[in-house]
């Protein structure tokens, strides 16, 4: 595998009257200031004592006036991204705000170049995120990778059989953090083998906050439930989980979030949310659009489906990028890629497989080159491909690839996509 140029790894440069700084904890409440005026919120002082703050302190970033107070903020995770058969470190960009008396100076142009210039020199080749605003980081080179899809469904939808589900058992009960953080752990990873994007809670605090359930959260709901499936005393299945009364039998069921590890596991939890005593409905949380539920109602016109983008992908160091990754067929393609914002990304790289492993999945190896183009991309939409989920053909169609050799784009589209849609459970 050959990578690209070395890349600068000095923090970027400032608009007139700012410079980019690190900032300690010592400084989290001022940081936790301009968070809260940019996205117009201020937490109580029990939600935030309930609320572990997952900060990775040597990862946290602001522009600073000269008069040395925090105009705009950032901050990043060190994540292992899944992507098609491997995983890849990854800059979890998150935090990113400015306040409303400092916007359209330039800070967040600032701010997201130190964040590709700090991942590269930590030896990162791609950055997710979840986009609060979807149209503003295209322009950055970031593509949107996965979608999830939010479920509405009547009580009583009914299910396909799957055999071993009436075997398993279930337990319904109060949140209980020193029983339920490392079960929820343990089988949340397990979950996600083989799943792109579905990026595990690798730190206490991470963990501990998916759980955090302060009164101000419940929106008039109960406190938070744990629902698990148990093959003997092995959990294979939970559910987090909350009831909103709405007067005599119309309850809603909010699932915060789901996760299985076989379909029979799958089954009888769902058997279990789908039928609770004085409920309507039920309304899922992030579910990938293939997820095991969408196949198993005997009536998909049961579940009101609400598709939302999830990840999004940009691509930092194309070569180590693409290398990382695997491929569900054999190619060889010239791709002529172009990033304004990263040059030594731009460029053509000869992509091309290897042999096919046991999985039946084919390692590549990318190298610069000088021949012809077979598929001119843009870095975003190289990132919206990353994990699986999106089509070079598809891409193609709404005139964002281009294909210089004709016949190309089916095998490159084959190759890329992967047997599972990416997505990510949780938002960070």
């Amino acid at each position: 595998m050959e990578t690209g140029p070395t890349r600068m790894t000095e923090v970027s440069t400032a608009p007139h009257g700012y410079r980019i700084v690190e900032i300690p904890e010592s400084r989290k409440d001022e940081f936790q200031r301009v968070d809260q005026l940019a996205f117009a919120f201020e937490p109580d002082a029990a939600t935030s004592a309930q609320v572990p703050l997952t900060l990775d302190w040597s990862r946290t970033m602001a522009a600073e006036t000269e008069a040395g107070t925090l105009a705009a903020v950032h901050a990043s995770f060190p994540f292992a991204l899944p992507v098609p058969g491997a995983e890849v470190p990854c800059a979890g960009l998150t935090w990113v705000g400015a306040r409303p008396d400092h916007r359209r100076r330039g800070l967040l142009s600032a701010m997201i170049d130190t964040h590709f210039e700090r991942s590269l020199g930590r030896g990162e080749p791609v950055s997710a995120l979840f986009a609060a605003e979807p149209a503003i980081y295209g322009r950055f080179g970031y593509g949107s990778a996965a979608d999830d899809v939010r479920l509405v469904i009547a009580r009583g939808a009914a299910l396909r059989d799957v055999a071993g589900s009436d075997d398993l058992t279930v337990r319904f009960e109060p949140l209980d953090r020193s029983v339920h953080v490392p079960l929820v752990q343990a089988v949340h990873a397990a979950a996600g083998n083989g799943r792109p994007g579905w990026i595990r809670r690798d730190t206490t605090l991470l963990r501990e906050r998916q759980l955090a359930d302060p009164p101000a959260w419940r929106d008039g709901g109960e406190p938070l439930r744990v629902v698990t499936v148990l093959a003997g005393e092995t959990p294979r299945a939970y559910a987090l989980l909350r009831r909103t009364a709405d007067g005599g039998a119309r309850s809603k069921v909010l699932v915060r979030e789901v996760a299985a590890l076989d379909a029979a596991a799958a089954h009888r939890l769902w058997s279990v949310l789908l039928d609770l005593d004085l409920t309507a409905t039920v309304e899922s949380g992030m579910l990938a659009v293939d997820d095991e539920l969408l196949h198993l109602l005997v009536d998909p016109r049961a579940a009101v489906p609400k598709l939302v983008d999830n990840l999004w992908v940009r691509v930092l160091d194309v070569p180590t990028a693409l290398a990382a990754r695997r491929y569900s067929a054999p190619v060889d393609v010239v791709l002529d890629v172009t990033d304004t914002r990263l040059p030594a990304n731009a460029g053509r790289w000869h992509l091309t497989t290897g042999g096919q492993g046991s999985d039946g999945a084919w390692d590549a190896r990318v190298t610069s080159t000088t021949d012809p183009a077979d598929v001119t991309v843009d870095v975003r939409e190289l990132g919206a491909t990353y994990l699986g989920g999106r089509s070079f053909a598809a891409l193609a169609r709404a005139g964002l690839v281009t294909e210089q050799r004709a016949g190309v784009l089916q095998g490159i589209s084959t190759a890329f996509t992967w047997p599972l849609a990416p997505v990510c459970s949780w938002s960070f």
